[in-house]
This record gives structure tokens, sequence and C-alpha cells, in this order.
């Protein structure tokens, strides 16, 4: 992969990881079509982590609060007092919501890795994932919220979509901000414990991988693509972000849907050429 490649599919992630539309798979699709060709999930990884960067930025008031919540809580340990913080303190309690949502994630990402990544090389299976965003969007228009509050079950619900949102091709943003819609809640507060609970999943992911990169090295042609991809997909992430938080609250997530189906039906056509033609 050249300087070039990795600004083009940085830049491609950056928009799609907000997008509703899966930057997993539109990378897949990307290098496919790009004949670029990687050994493992580095790159992908290093993208994810610029839009971490984004993600940050454009909600760095509830990341802050709900640092201080969890500081002030930890300063007394007690379940009592813990108790009274989750009742009492919003933000110590969206905190804990989005460790909840957080645990289907990493239990299937740990358990199902290689299966994880070798979808990581099929096209075709992305394009039929694609189609399965569209229709899970497209639900959402006939959705009717119904307040702004977040439970347990709501929280873990969405987890199970992030985790479900694992593979190429299925949207994170799309499937998680559809399923809190689904449970009720109001579109702009699903889509803001959507962004938050992808924080833990993208840094625990380049963690991960980063321990591993630690102990091959990184060629330093290699370590420039990483940084262009990194720093394209924070600048397009922060951009595409405040872009669709303002479609969410138009209602207008289930737009999306189309594009998932028209891209999803092409990446059919042309990737299974070869294999019925």
């Amino acid at each position: 992969m050249n300087v070039l490649q990795a600004l083009w599919l940085g830049i491609l992630q950056g928009i799609t990881e907000f997008l509703p539309i899966s930057s997993s798979g539109h990378l897949v699709l990307g290098k496919a079509l790009l004949g670029v060709h990687t050994e493992g999930v580095a790159f992908e990884v290093f993208v994810h982590f610029g839009t971490f960067l984004a993600i940050l930025t454009i909600f760095w008031g509830d990341c802050w609060n709900i640092l201080k919540a969890w500081g002030h809580a930890l300063r007394h340990p007690s379940p009592g007092h813990w108790s009274l913080c989750y009742q009492e303190d919003p933000f110590f309690r969206l905190g804990v919501l989005i460790c909840l949502g957080t645990i289907p994630a990493g239990a299937v990402g740990l358990l199902f890795e290689q299966e994880i990544e070798a979808a990581f090389t099929s096209p075709l299976f992305v394009s039929l994932a694609l189609l399965v965003t569209g229709t899970i969007l497209l639900g959402t228009r006939w959705t009717k919220p119904k307040d702004t509050r977040f439970g347990m079950v709501r929280a873990f619900i969405i987890g199970v979509a992030q985790a479900f949102a694992i593979l190429p091709g299925i949207s994170r943003a799309g499937s998680t901000i559809a399923a809190g819609m689904y449970a009720g809640v109001e579109r702009s507060e699903a889509a803001r414990f959507s962004f938050l609970l992808a924080l833990p999943v993208i840094l625990g992911a380049t963690v991960v991988e980063g321990k591993e990169l630690l102990h091959t090295g990184v060629p330093s042609q290699q370590a420039v693509t990483l940084l262009v991809g990194t720093i394209a997909a924070y600048g397009a992430g922060a951009i595409a972000l405040k872009w669709l938080l303002g479609v969410i609250r138009r209602g207008r997530l289930y737009w999306f849907a189309y594009y998932c189906y028209v891209v999803g039906l092409a990446g059919l056509i042309w990737f299974a050429r070869g294999t019925f033609f």
C-alpha cells in the first residue's frame, strides 16, 4: 500500500465509520477494487483509532464528565455509594451502561477472532452484509421513540447490536443506533450512546493490535502509511460525524438504506461474476 492509497482509504474509513454504511465493509471493497493487499488488520485498526479521536473531539464534554463522575465514585469505593451515584449522577450511570454494552462485542471479538479476520477477506460476504445493513436502517423509518432514559436492558441490547456489527458490511453506527430506536429510545440520544459505546471497543482493538506490532515491528514505509491513514480518518470522521448527527435529528437515518442496497447489489454483481458467469 502506498501513501496515496492510505490517504484515500483513511478518508473512506473516516466518512463511512460514522455514516451508517459500514466502514469495515467499504474498506474491504475499496481494497479489493484498488488491488491493495495487506497482512492482518493493522491498517483497519489504526484508521479506526483515527475515528476514535474524532469521537473524543465531538463528544469531549460527555467523556470528561464521565471520567469526573467515575473519579468521584472511585474515591469512595463502597457498593452503597456507587448505587447512589448510579441513581443520582447521569454521567456515572452512562459510564456503567457503556461498560455493560461493551461486553458482547468484547466477548465476540475474543472468541471468534480468526473467523472475523477471514470475513475481512471476502468482498462477496461484505456485499451481502450491506444488504442486511440496508434492511436494518430502512426499518427505522417506522420507529416511534418513547423517551431518552437508558437502562441496563436497553444498553445490553445495543451492545449485542454492536457485537453483530463486528462483521464487515454490518454498520456499527447503523445497527446500534437502529437498535436503540427499535427499543424506543429517542433518536438523538440513541446516536449519542452509540458513538460513546464505540470508544472502548476501538481503543481495545487498537491496544491489542498495537501489542502485536511491537513484537513484529513495523517497516518505516508501513509506518508512514498507517500515520497518513489515521490522520485522514480523523479529519474525515469529525466532519462526517457532525453532519450525521444533524441528519439523525431530522429523522432521516433510513435514507442510508438505499445507498447500502445499491452498493451491496453492485458488489454482488461485480465480485460474483467470476463465480456464476
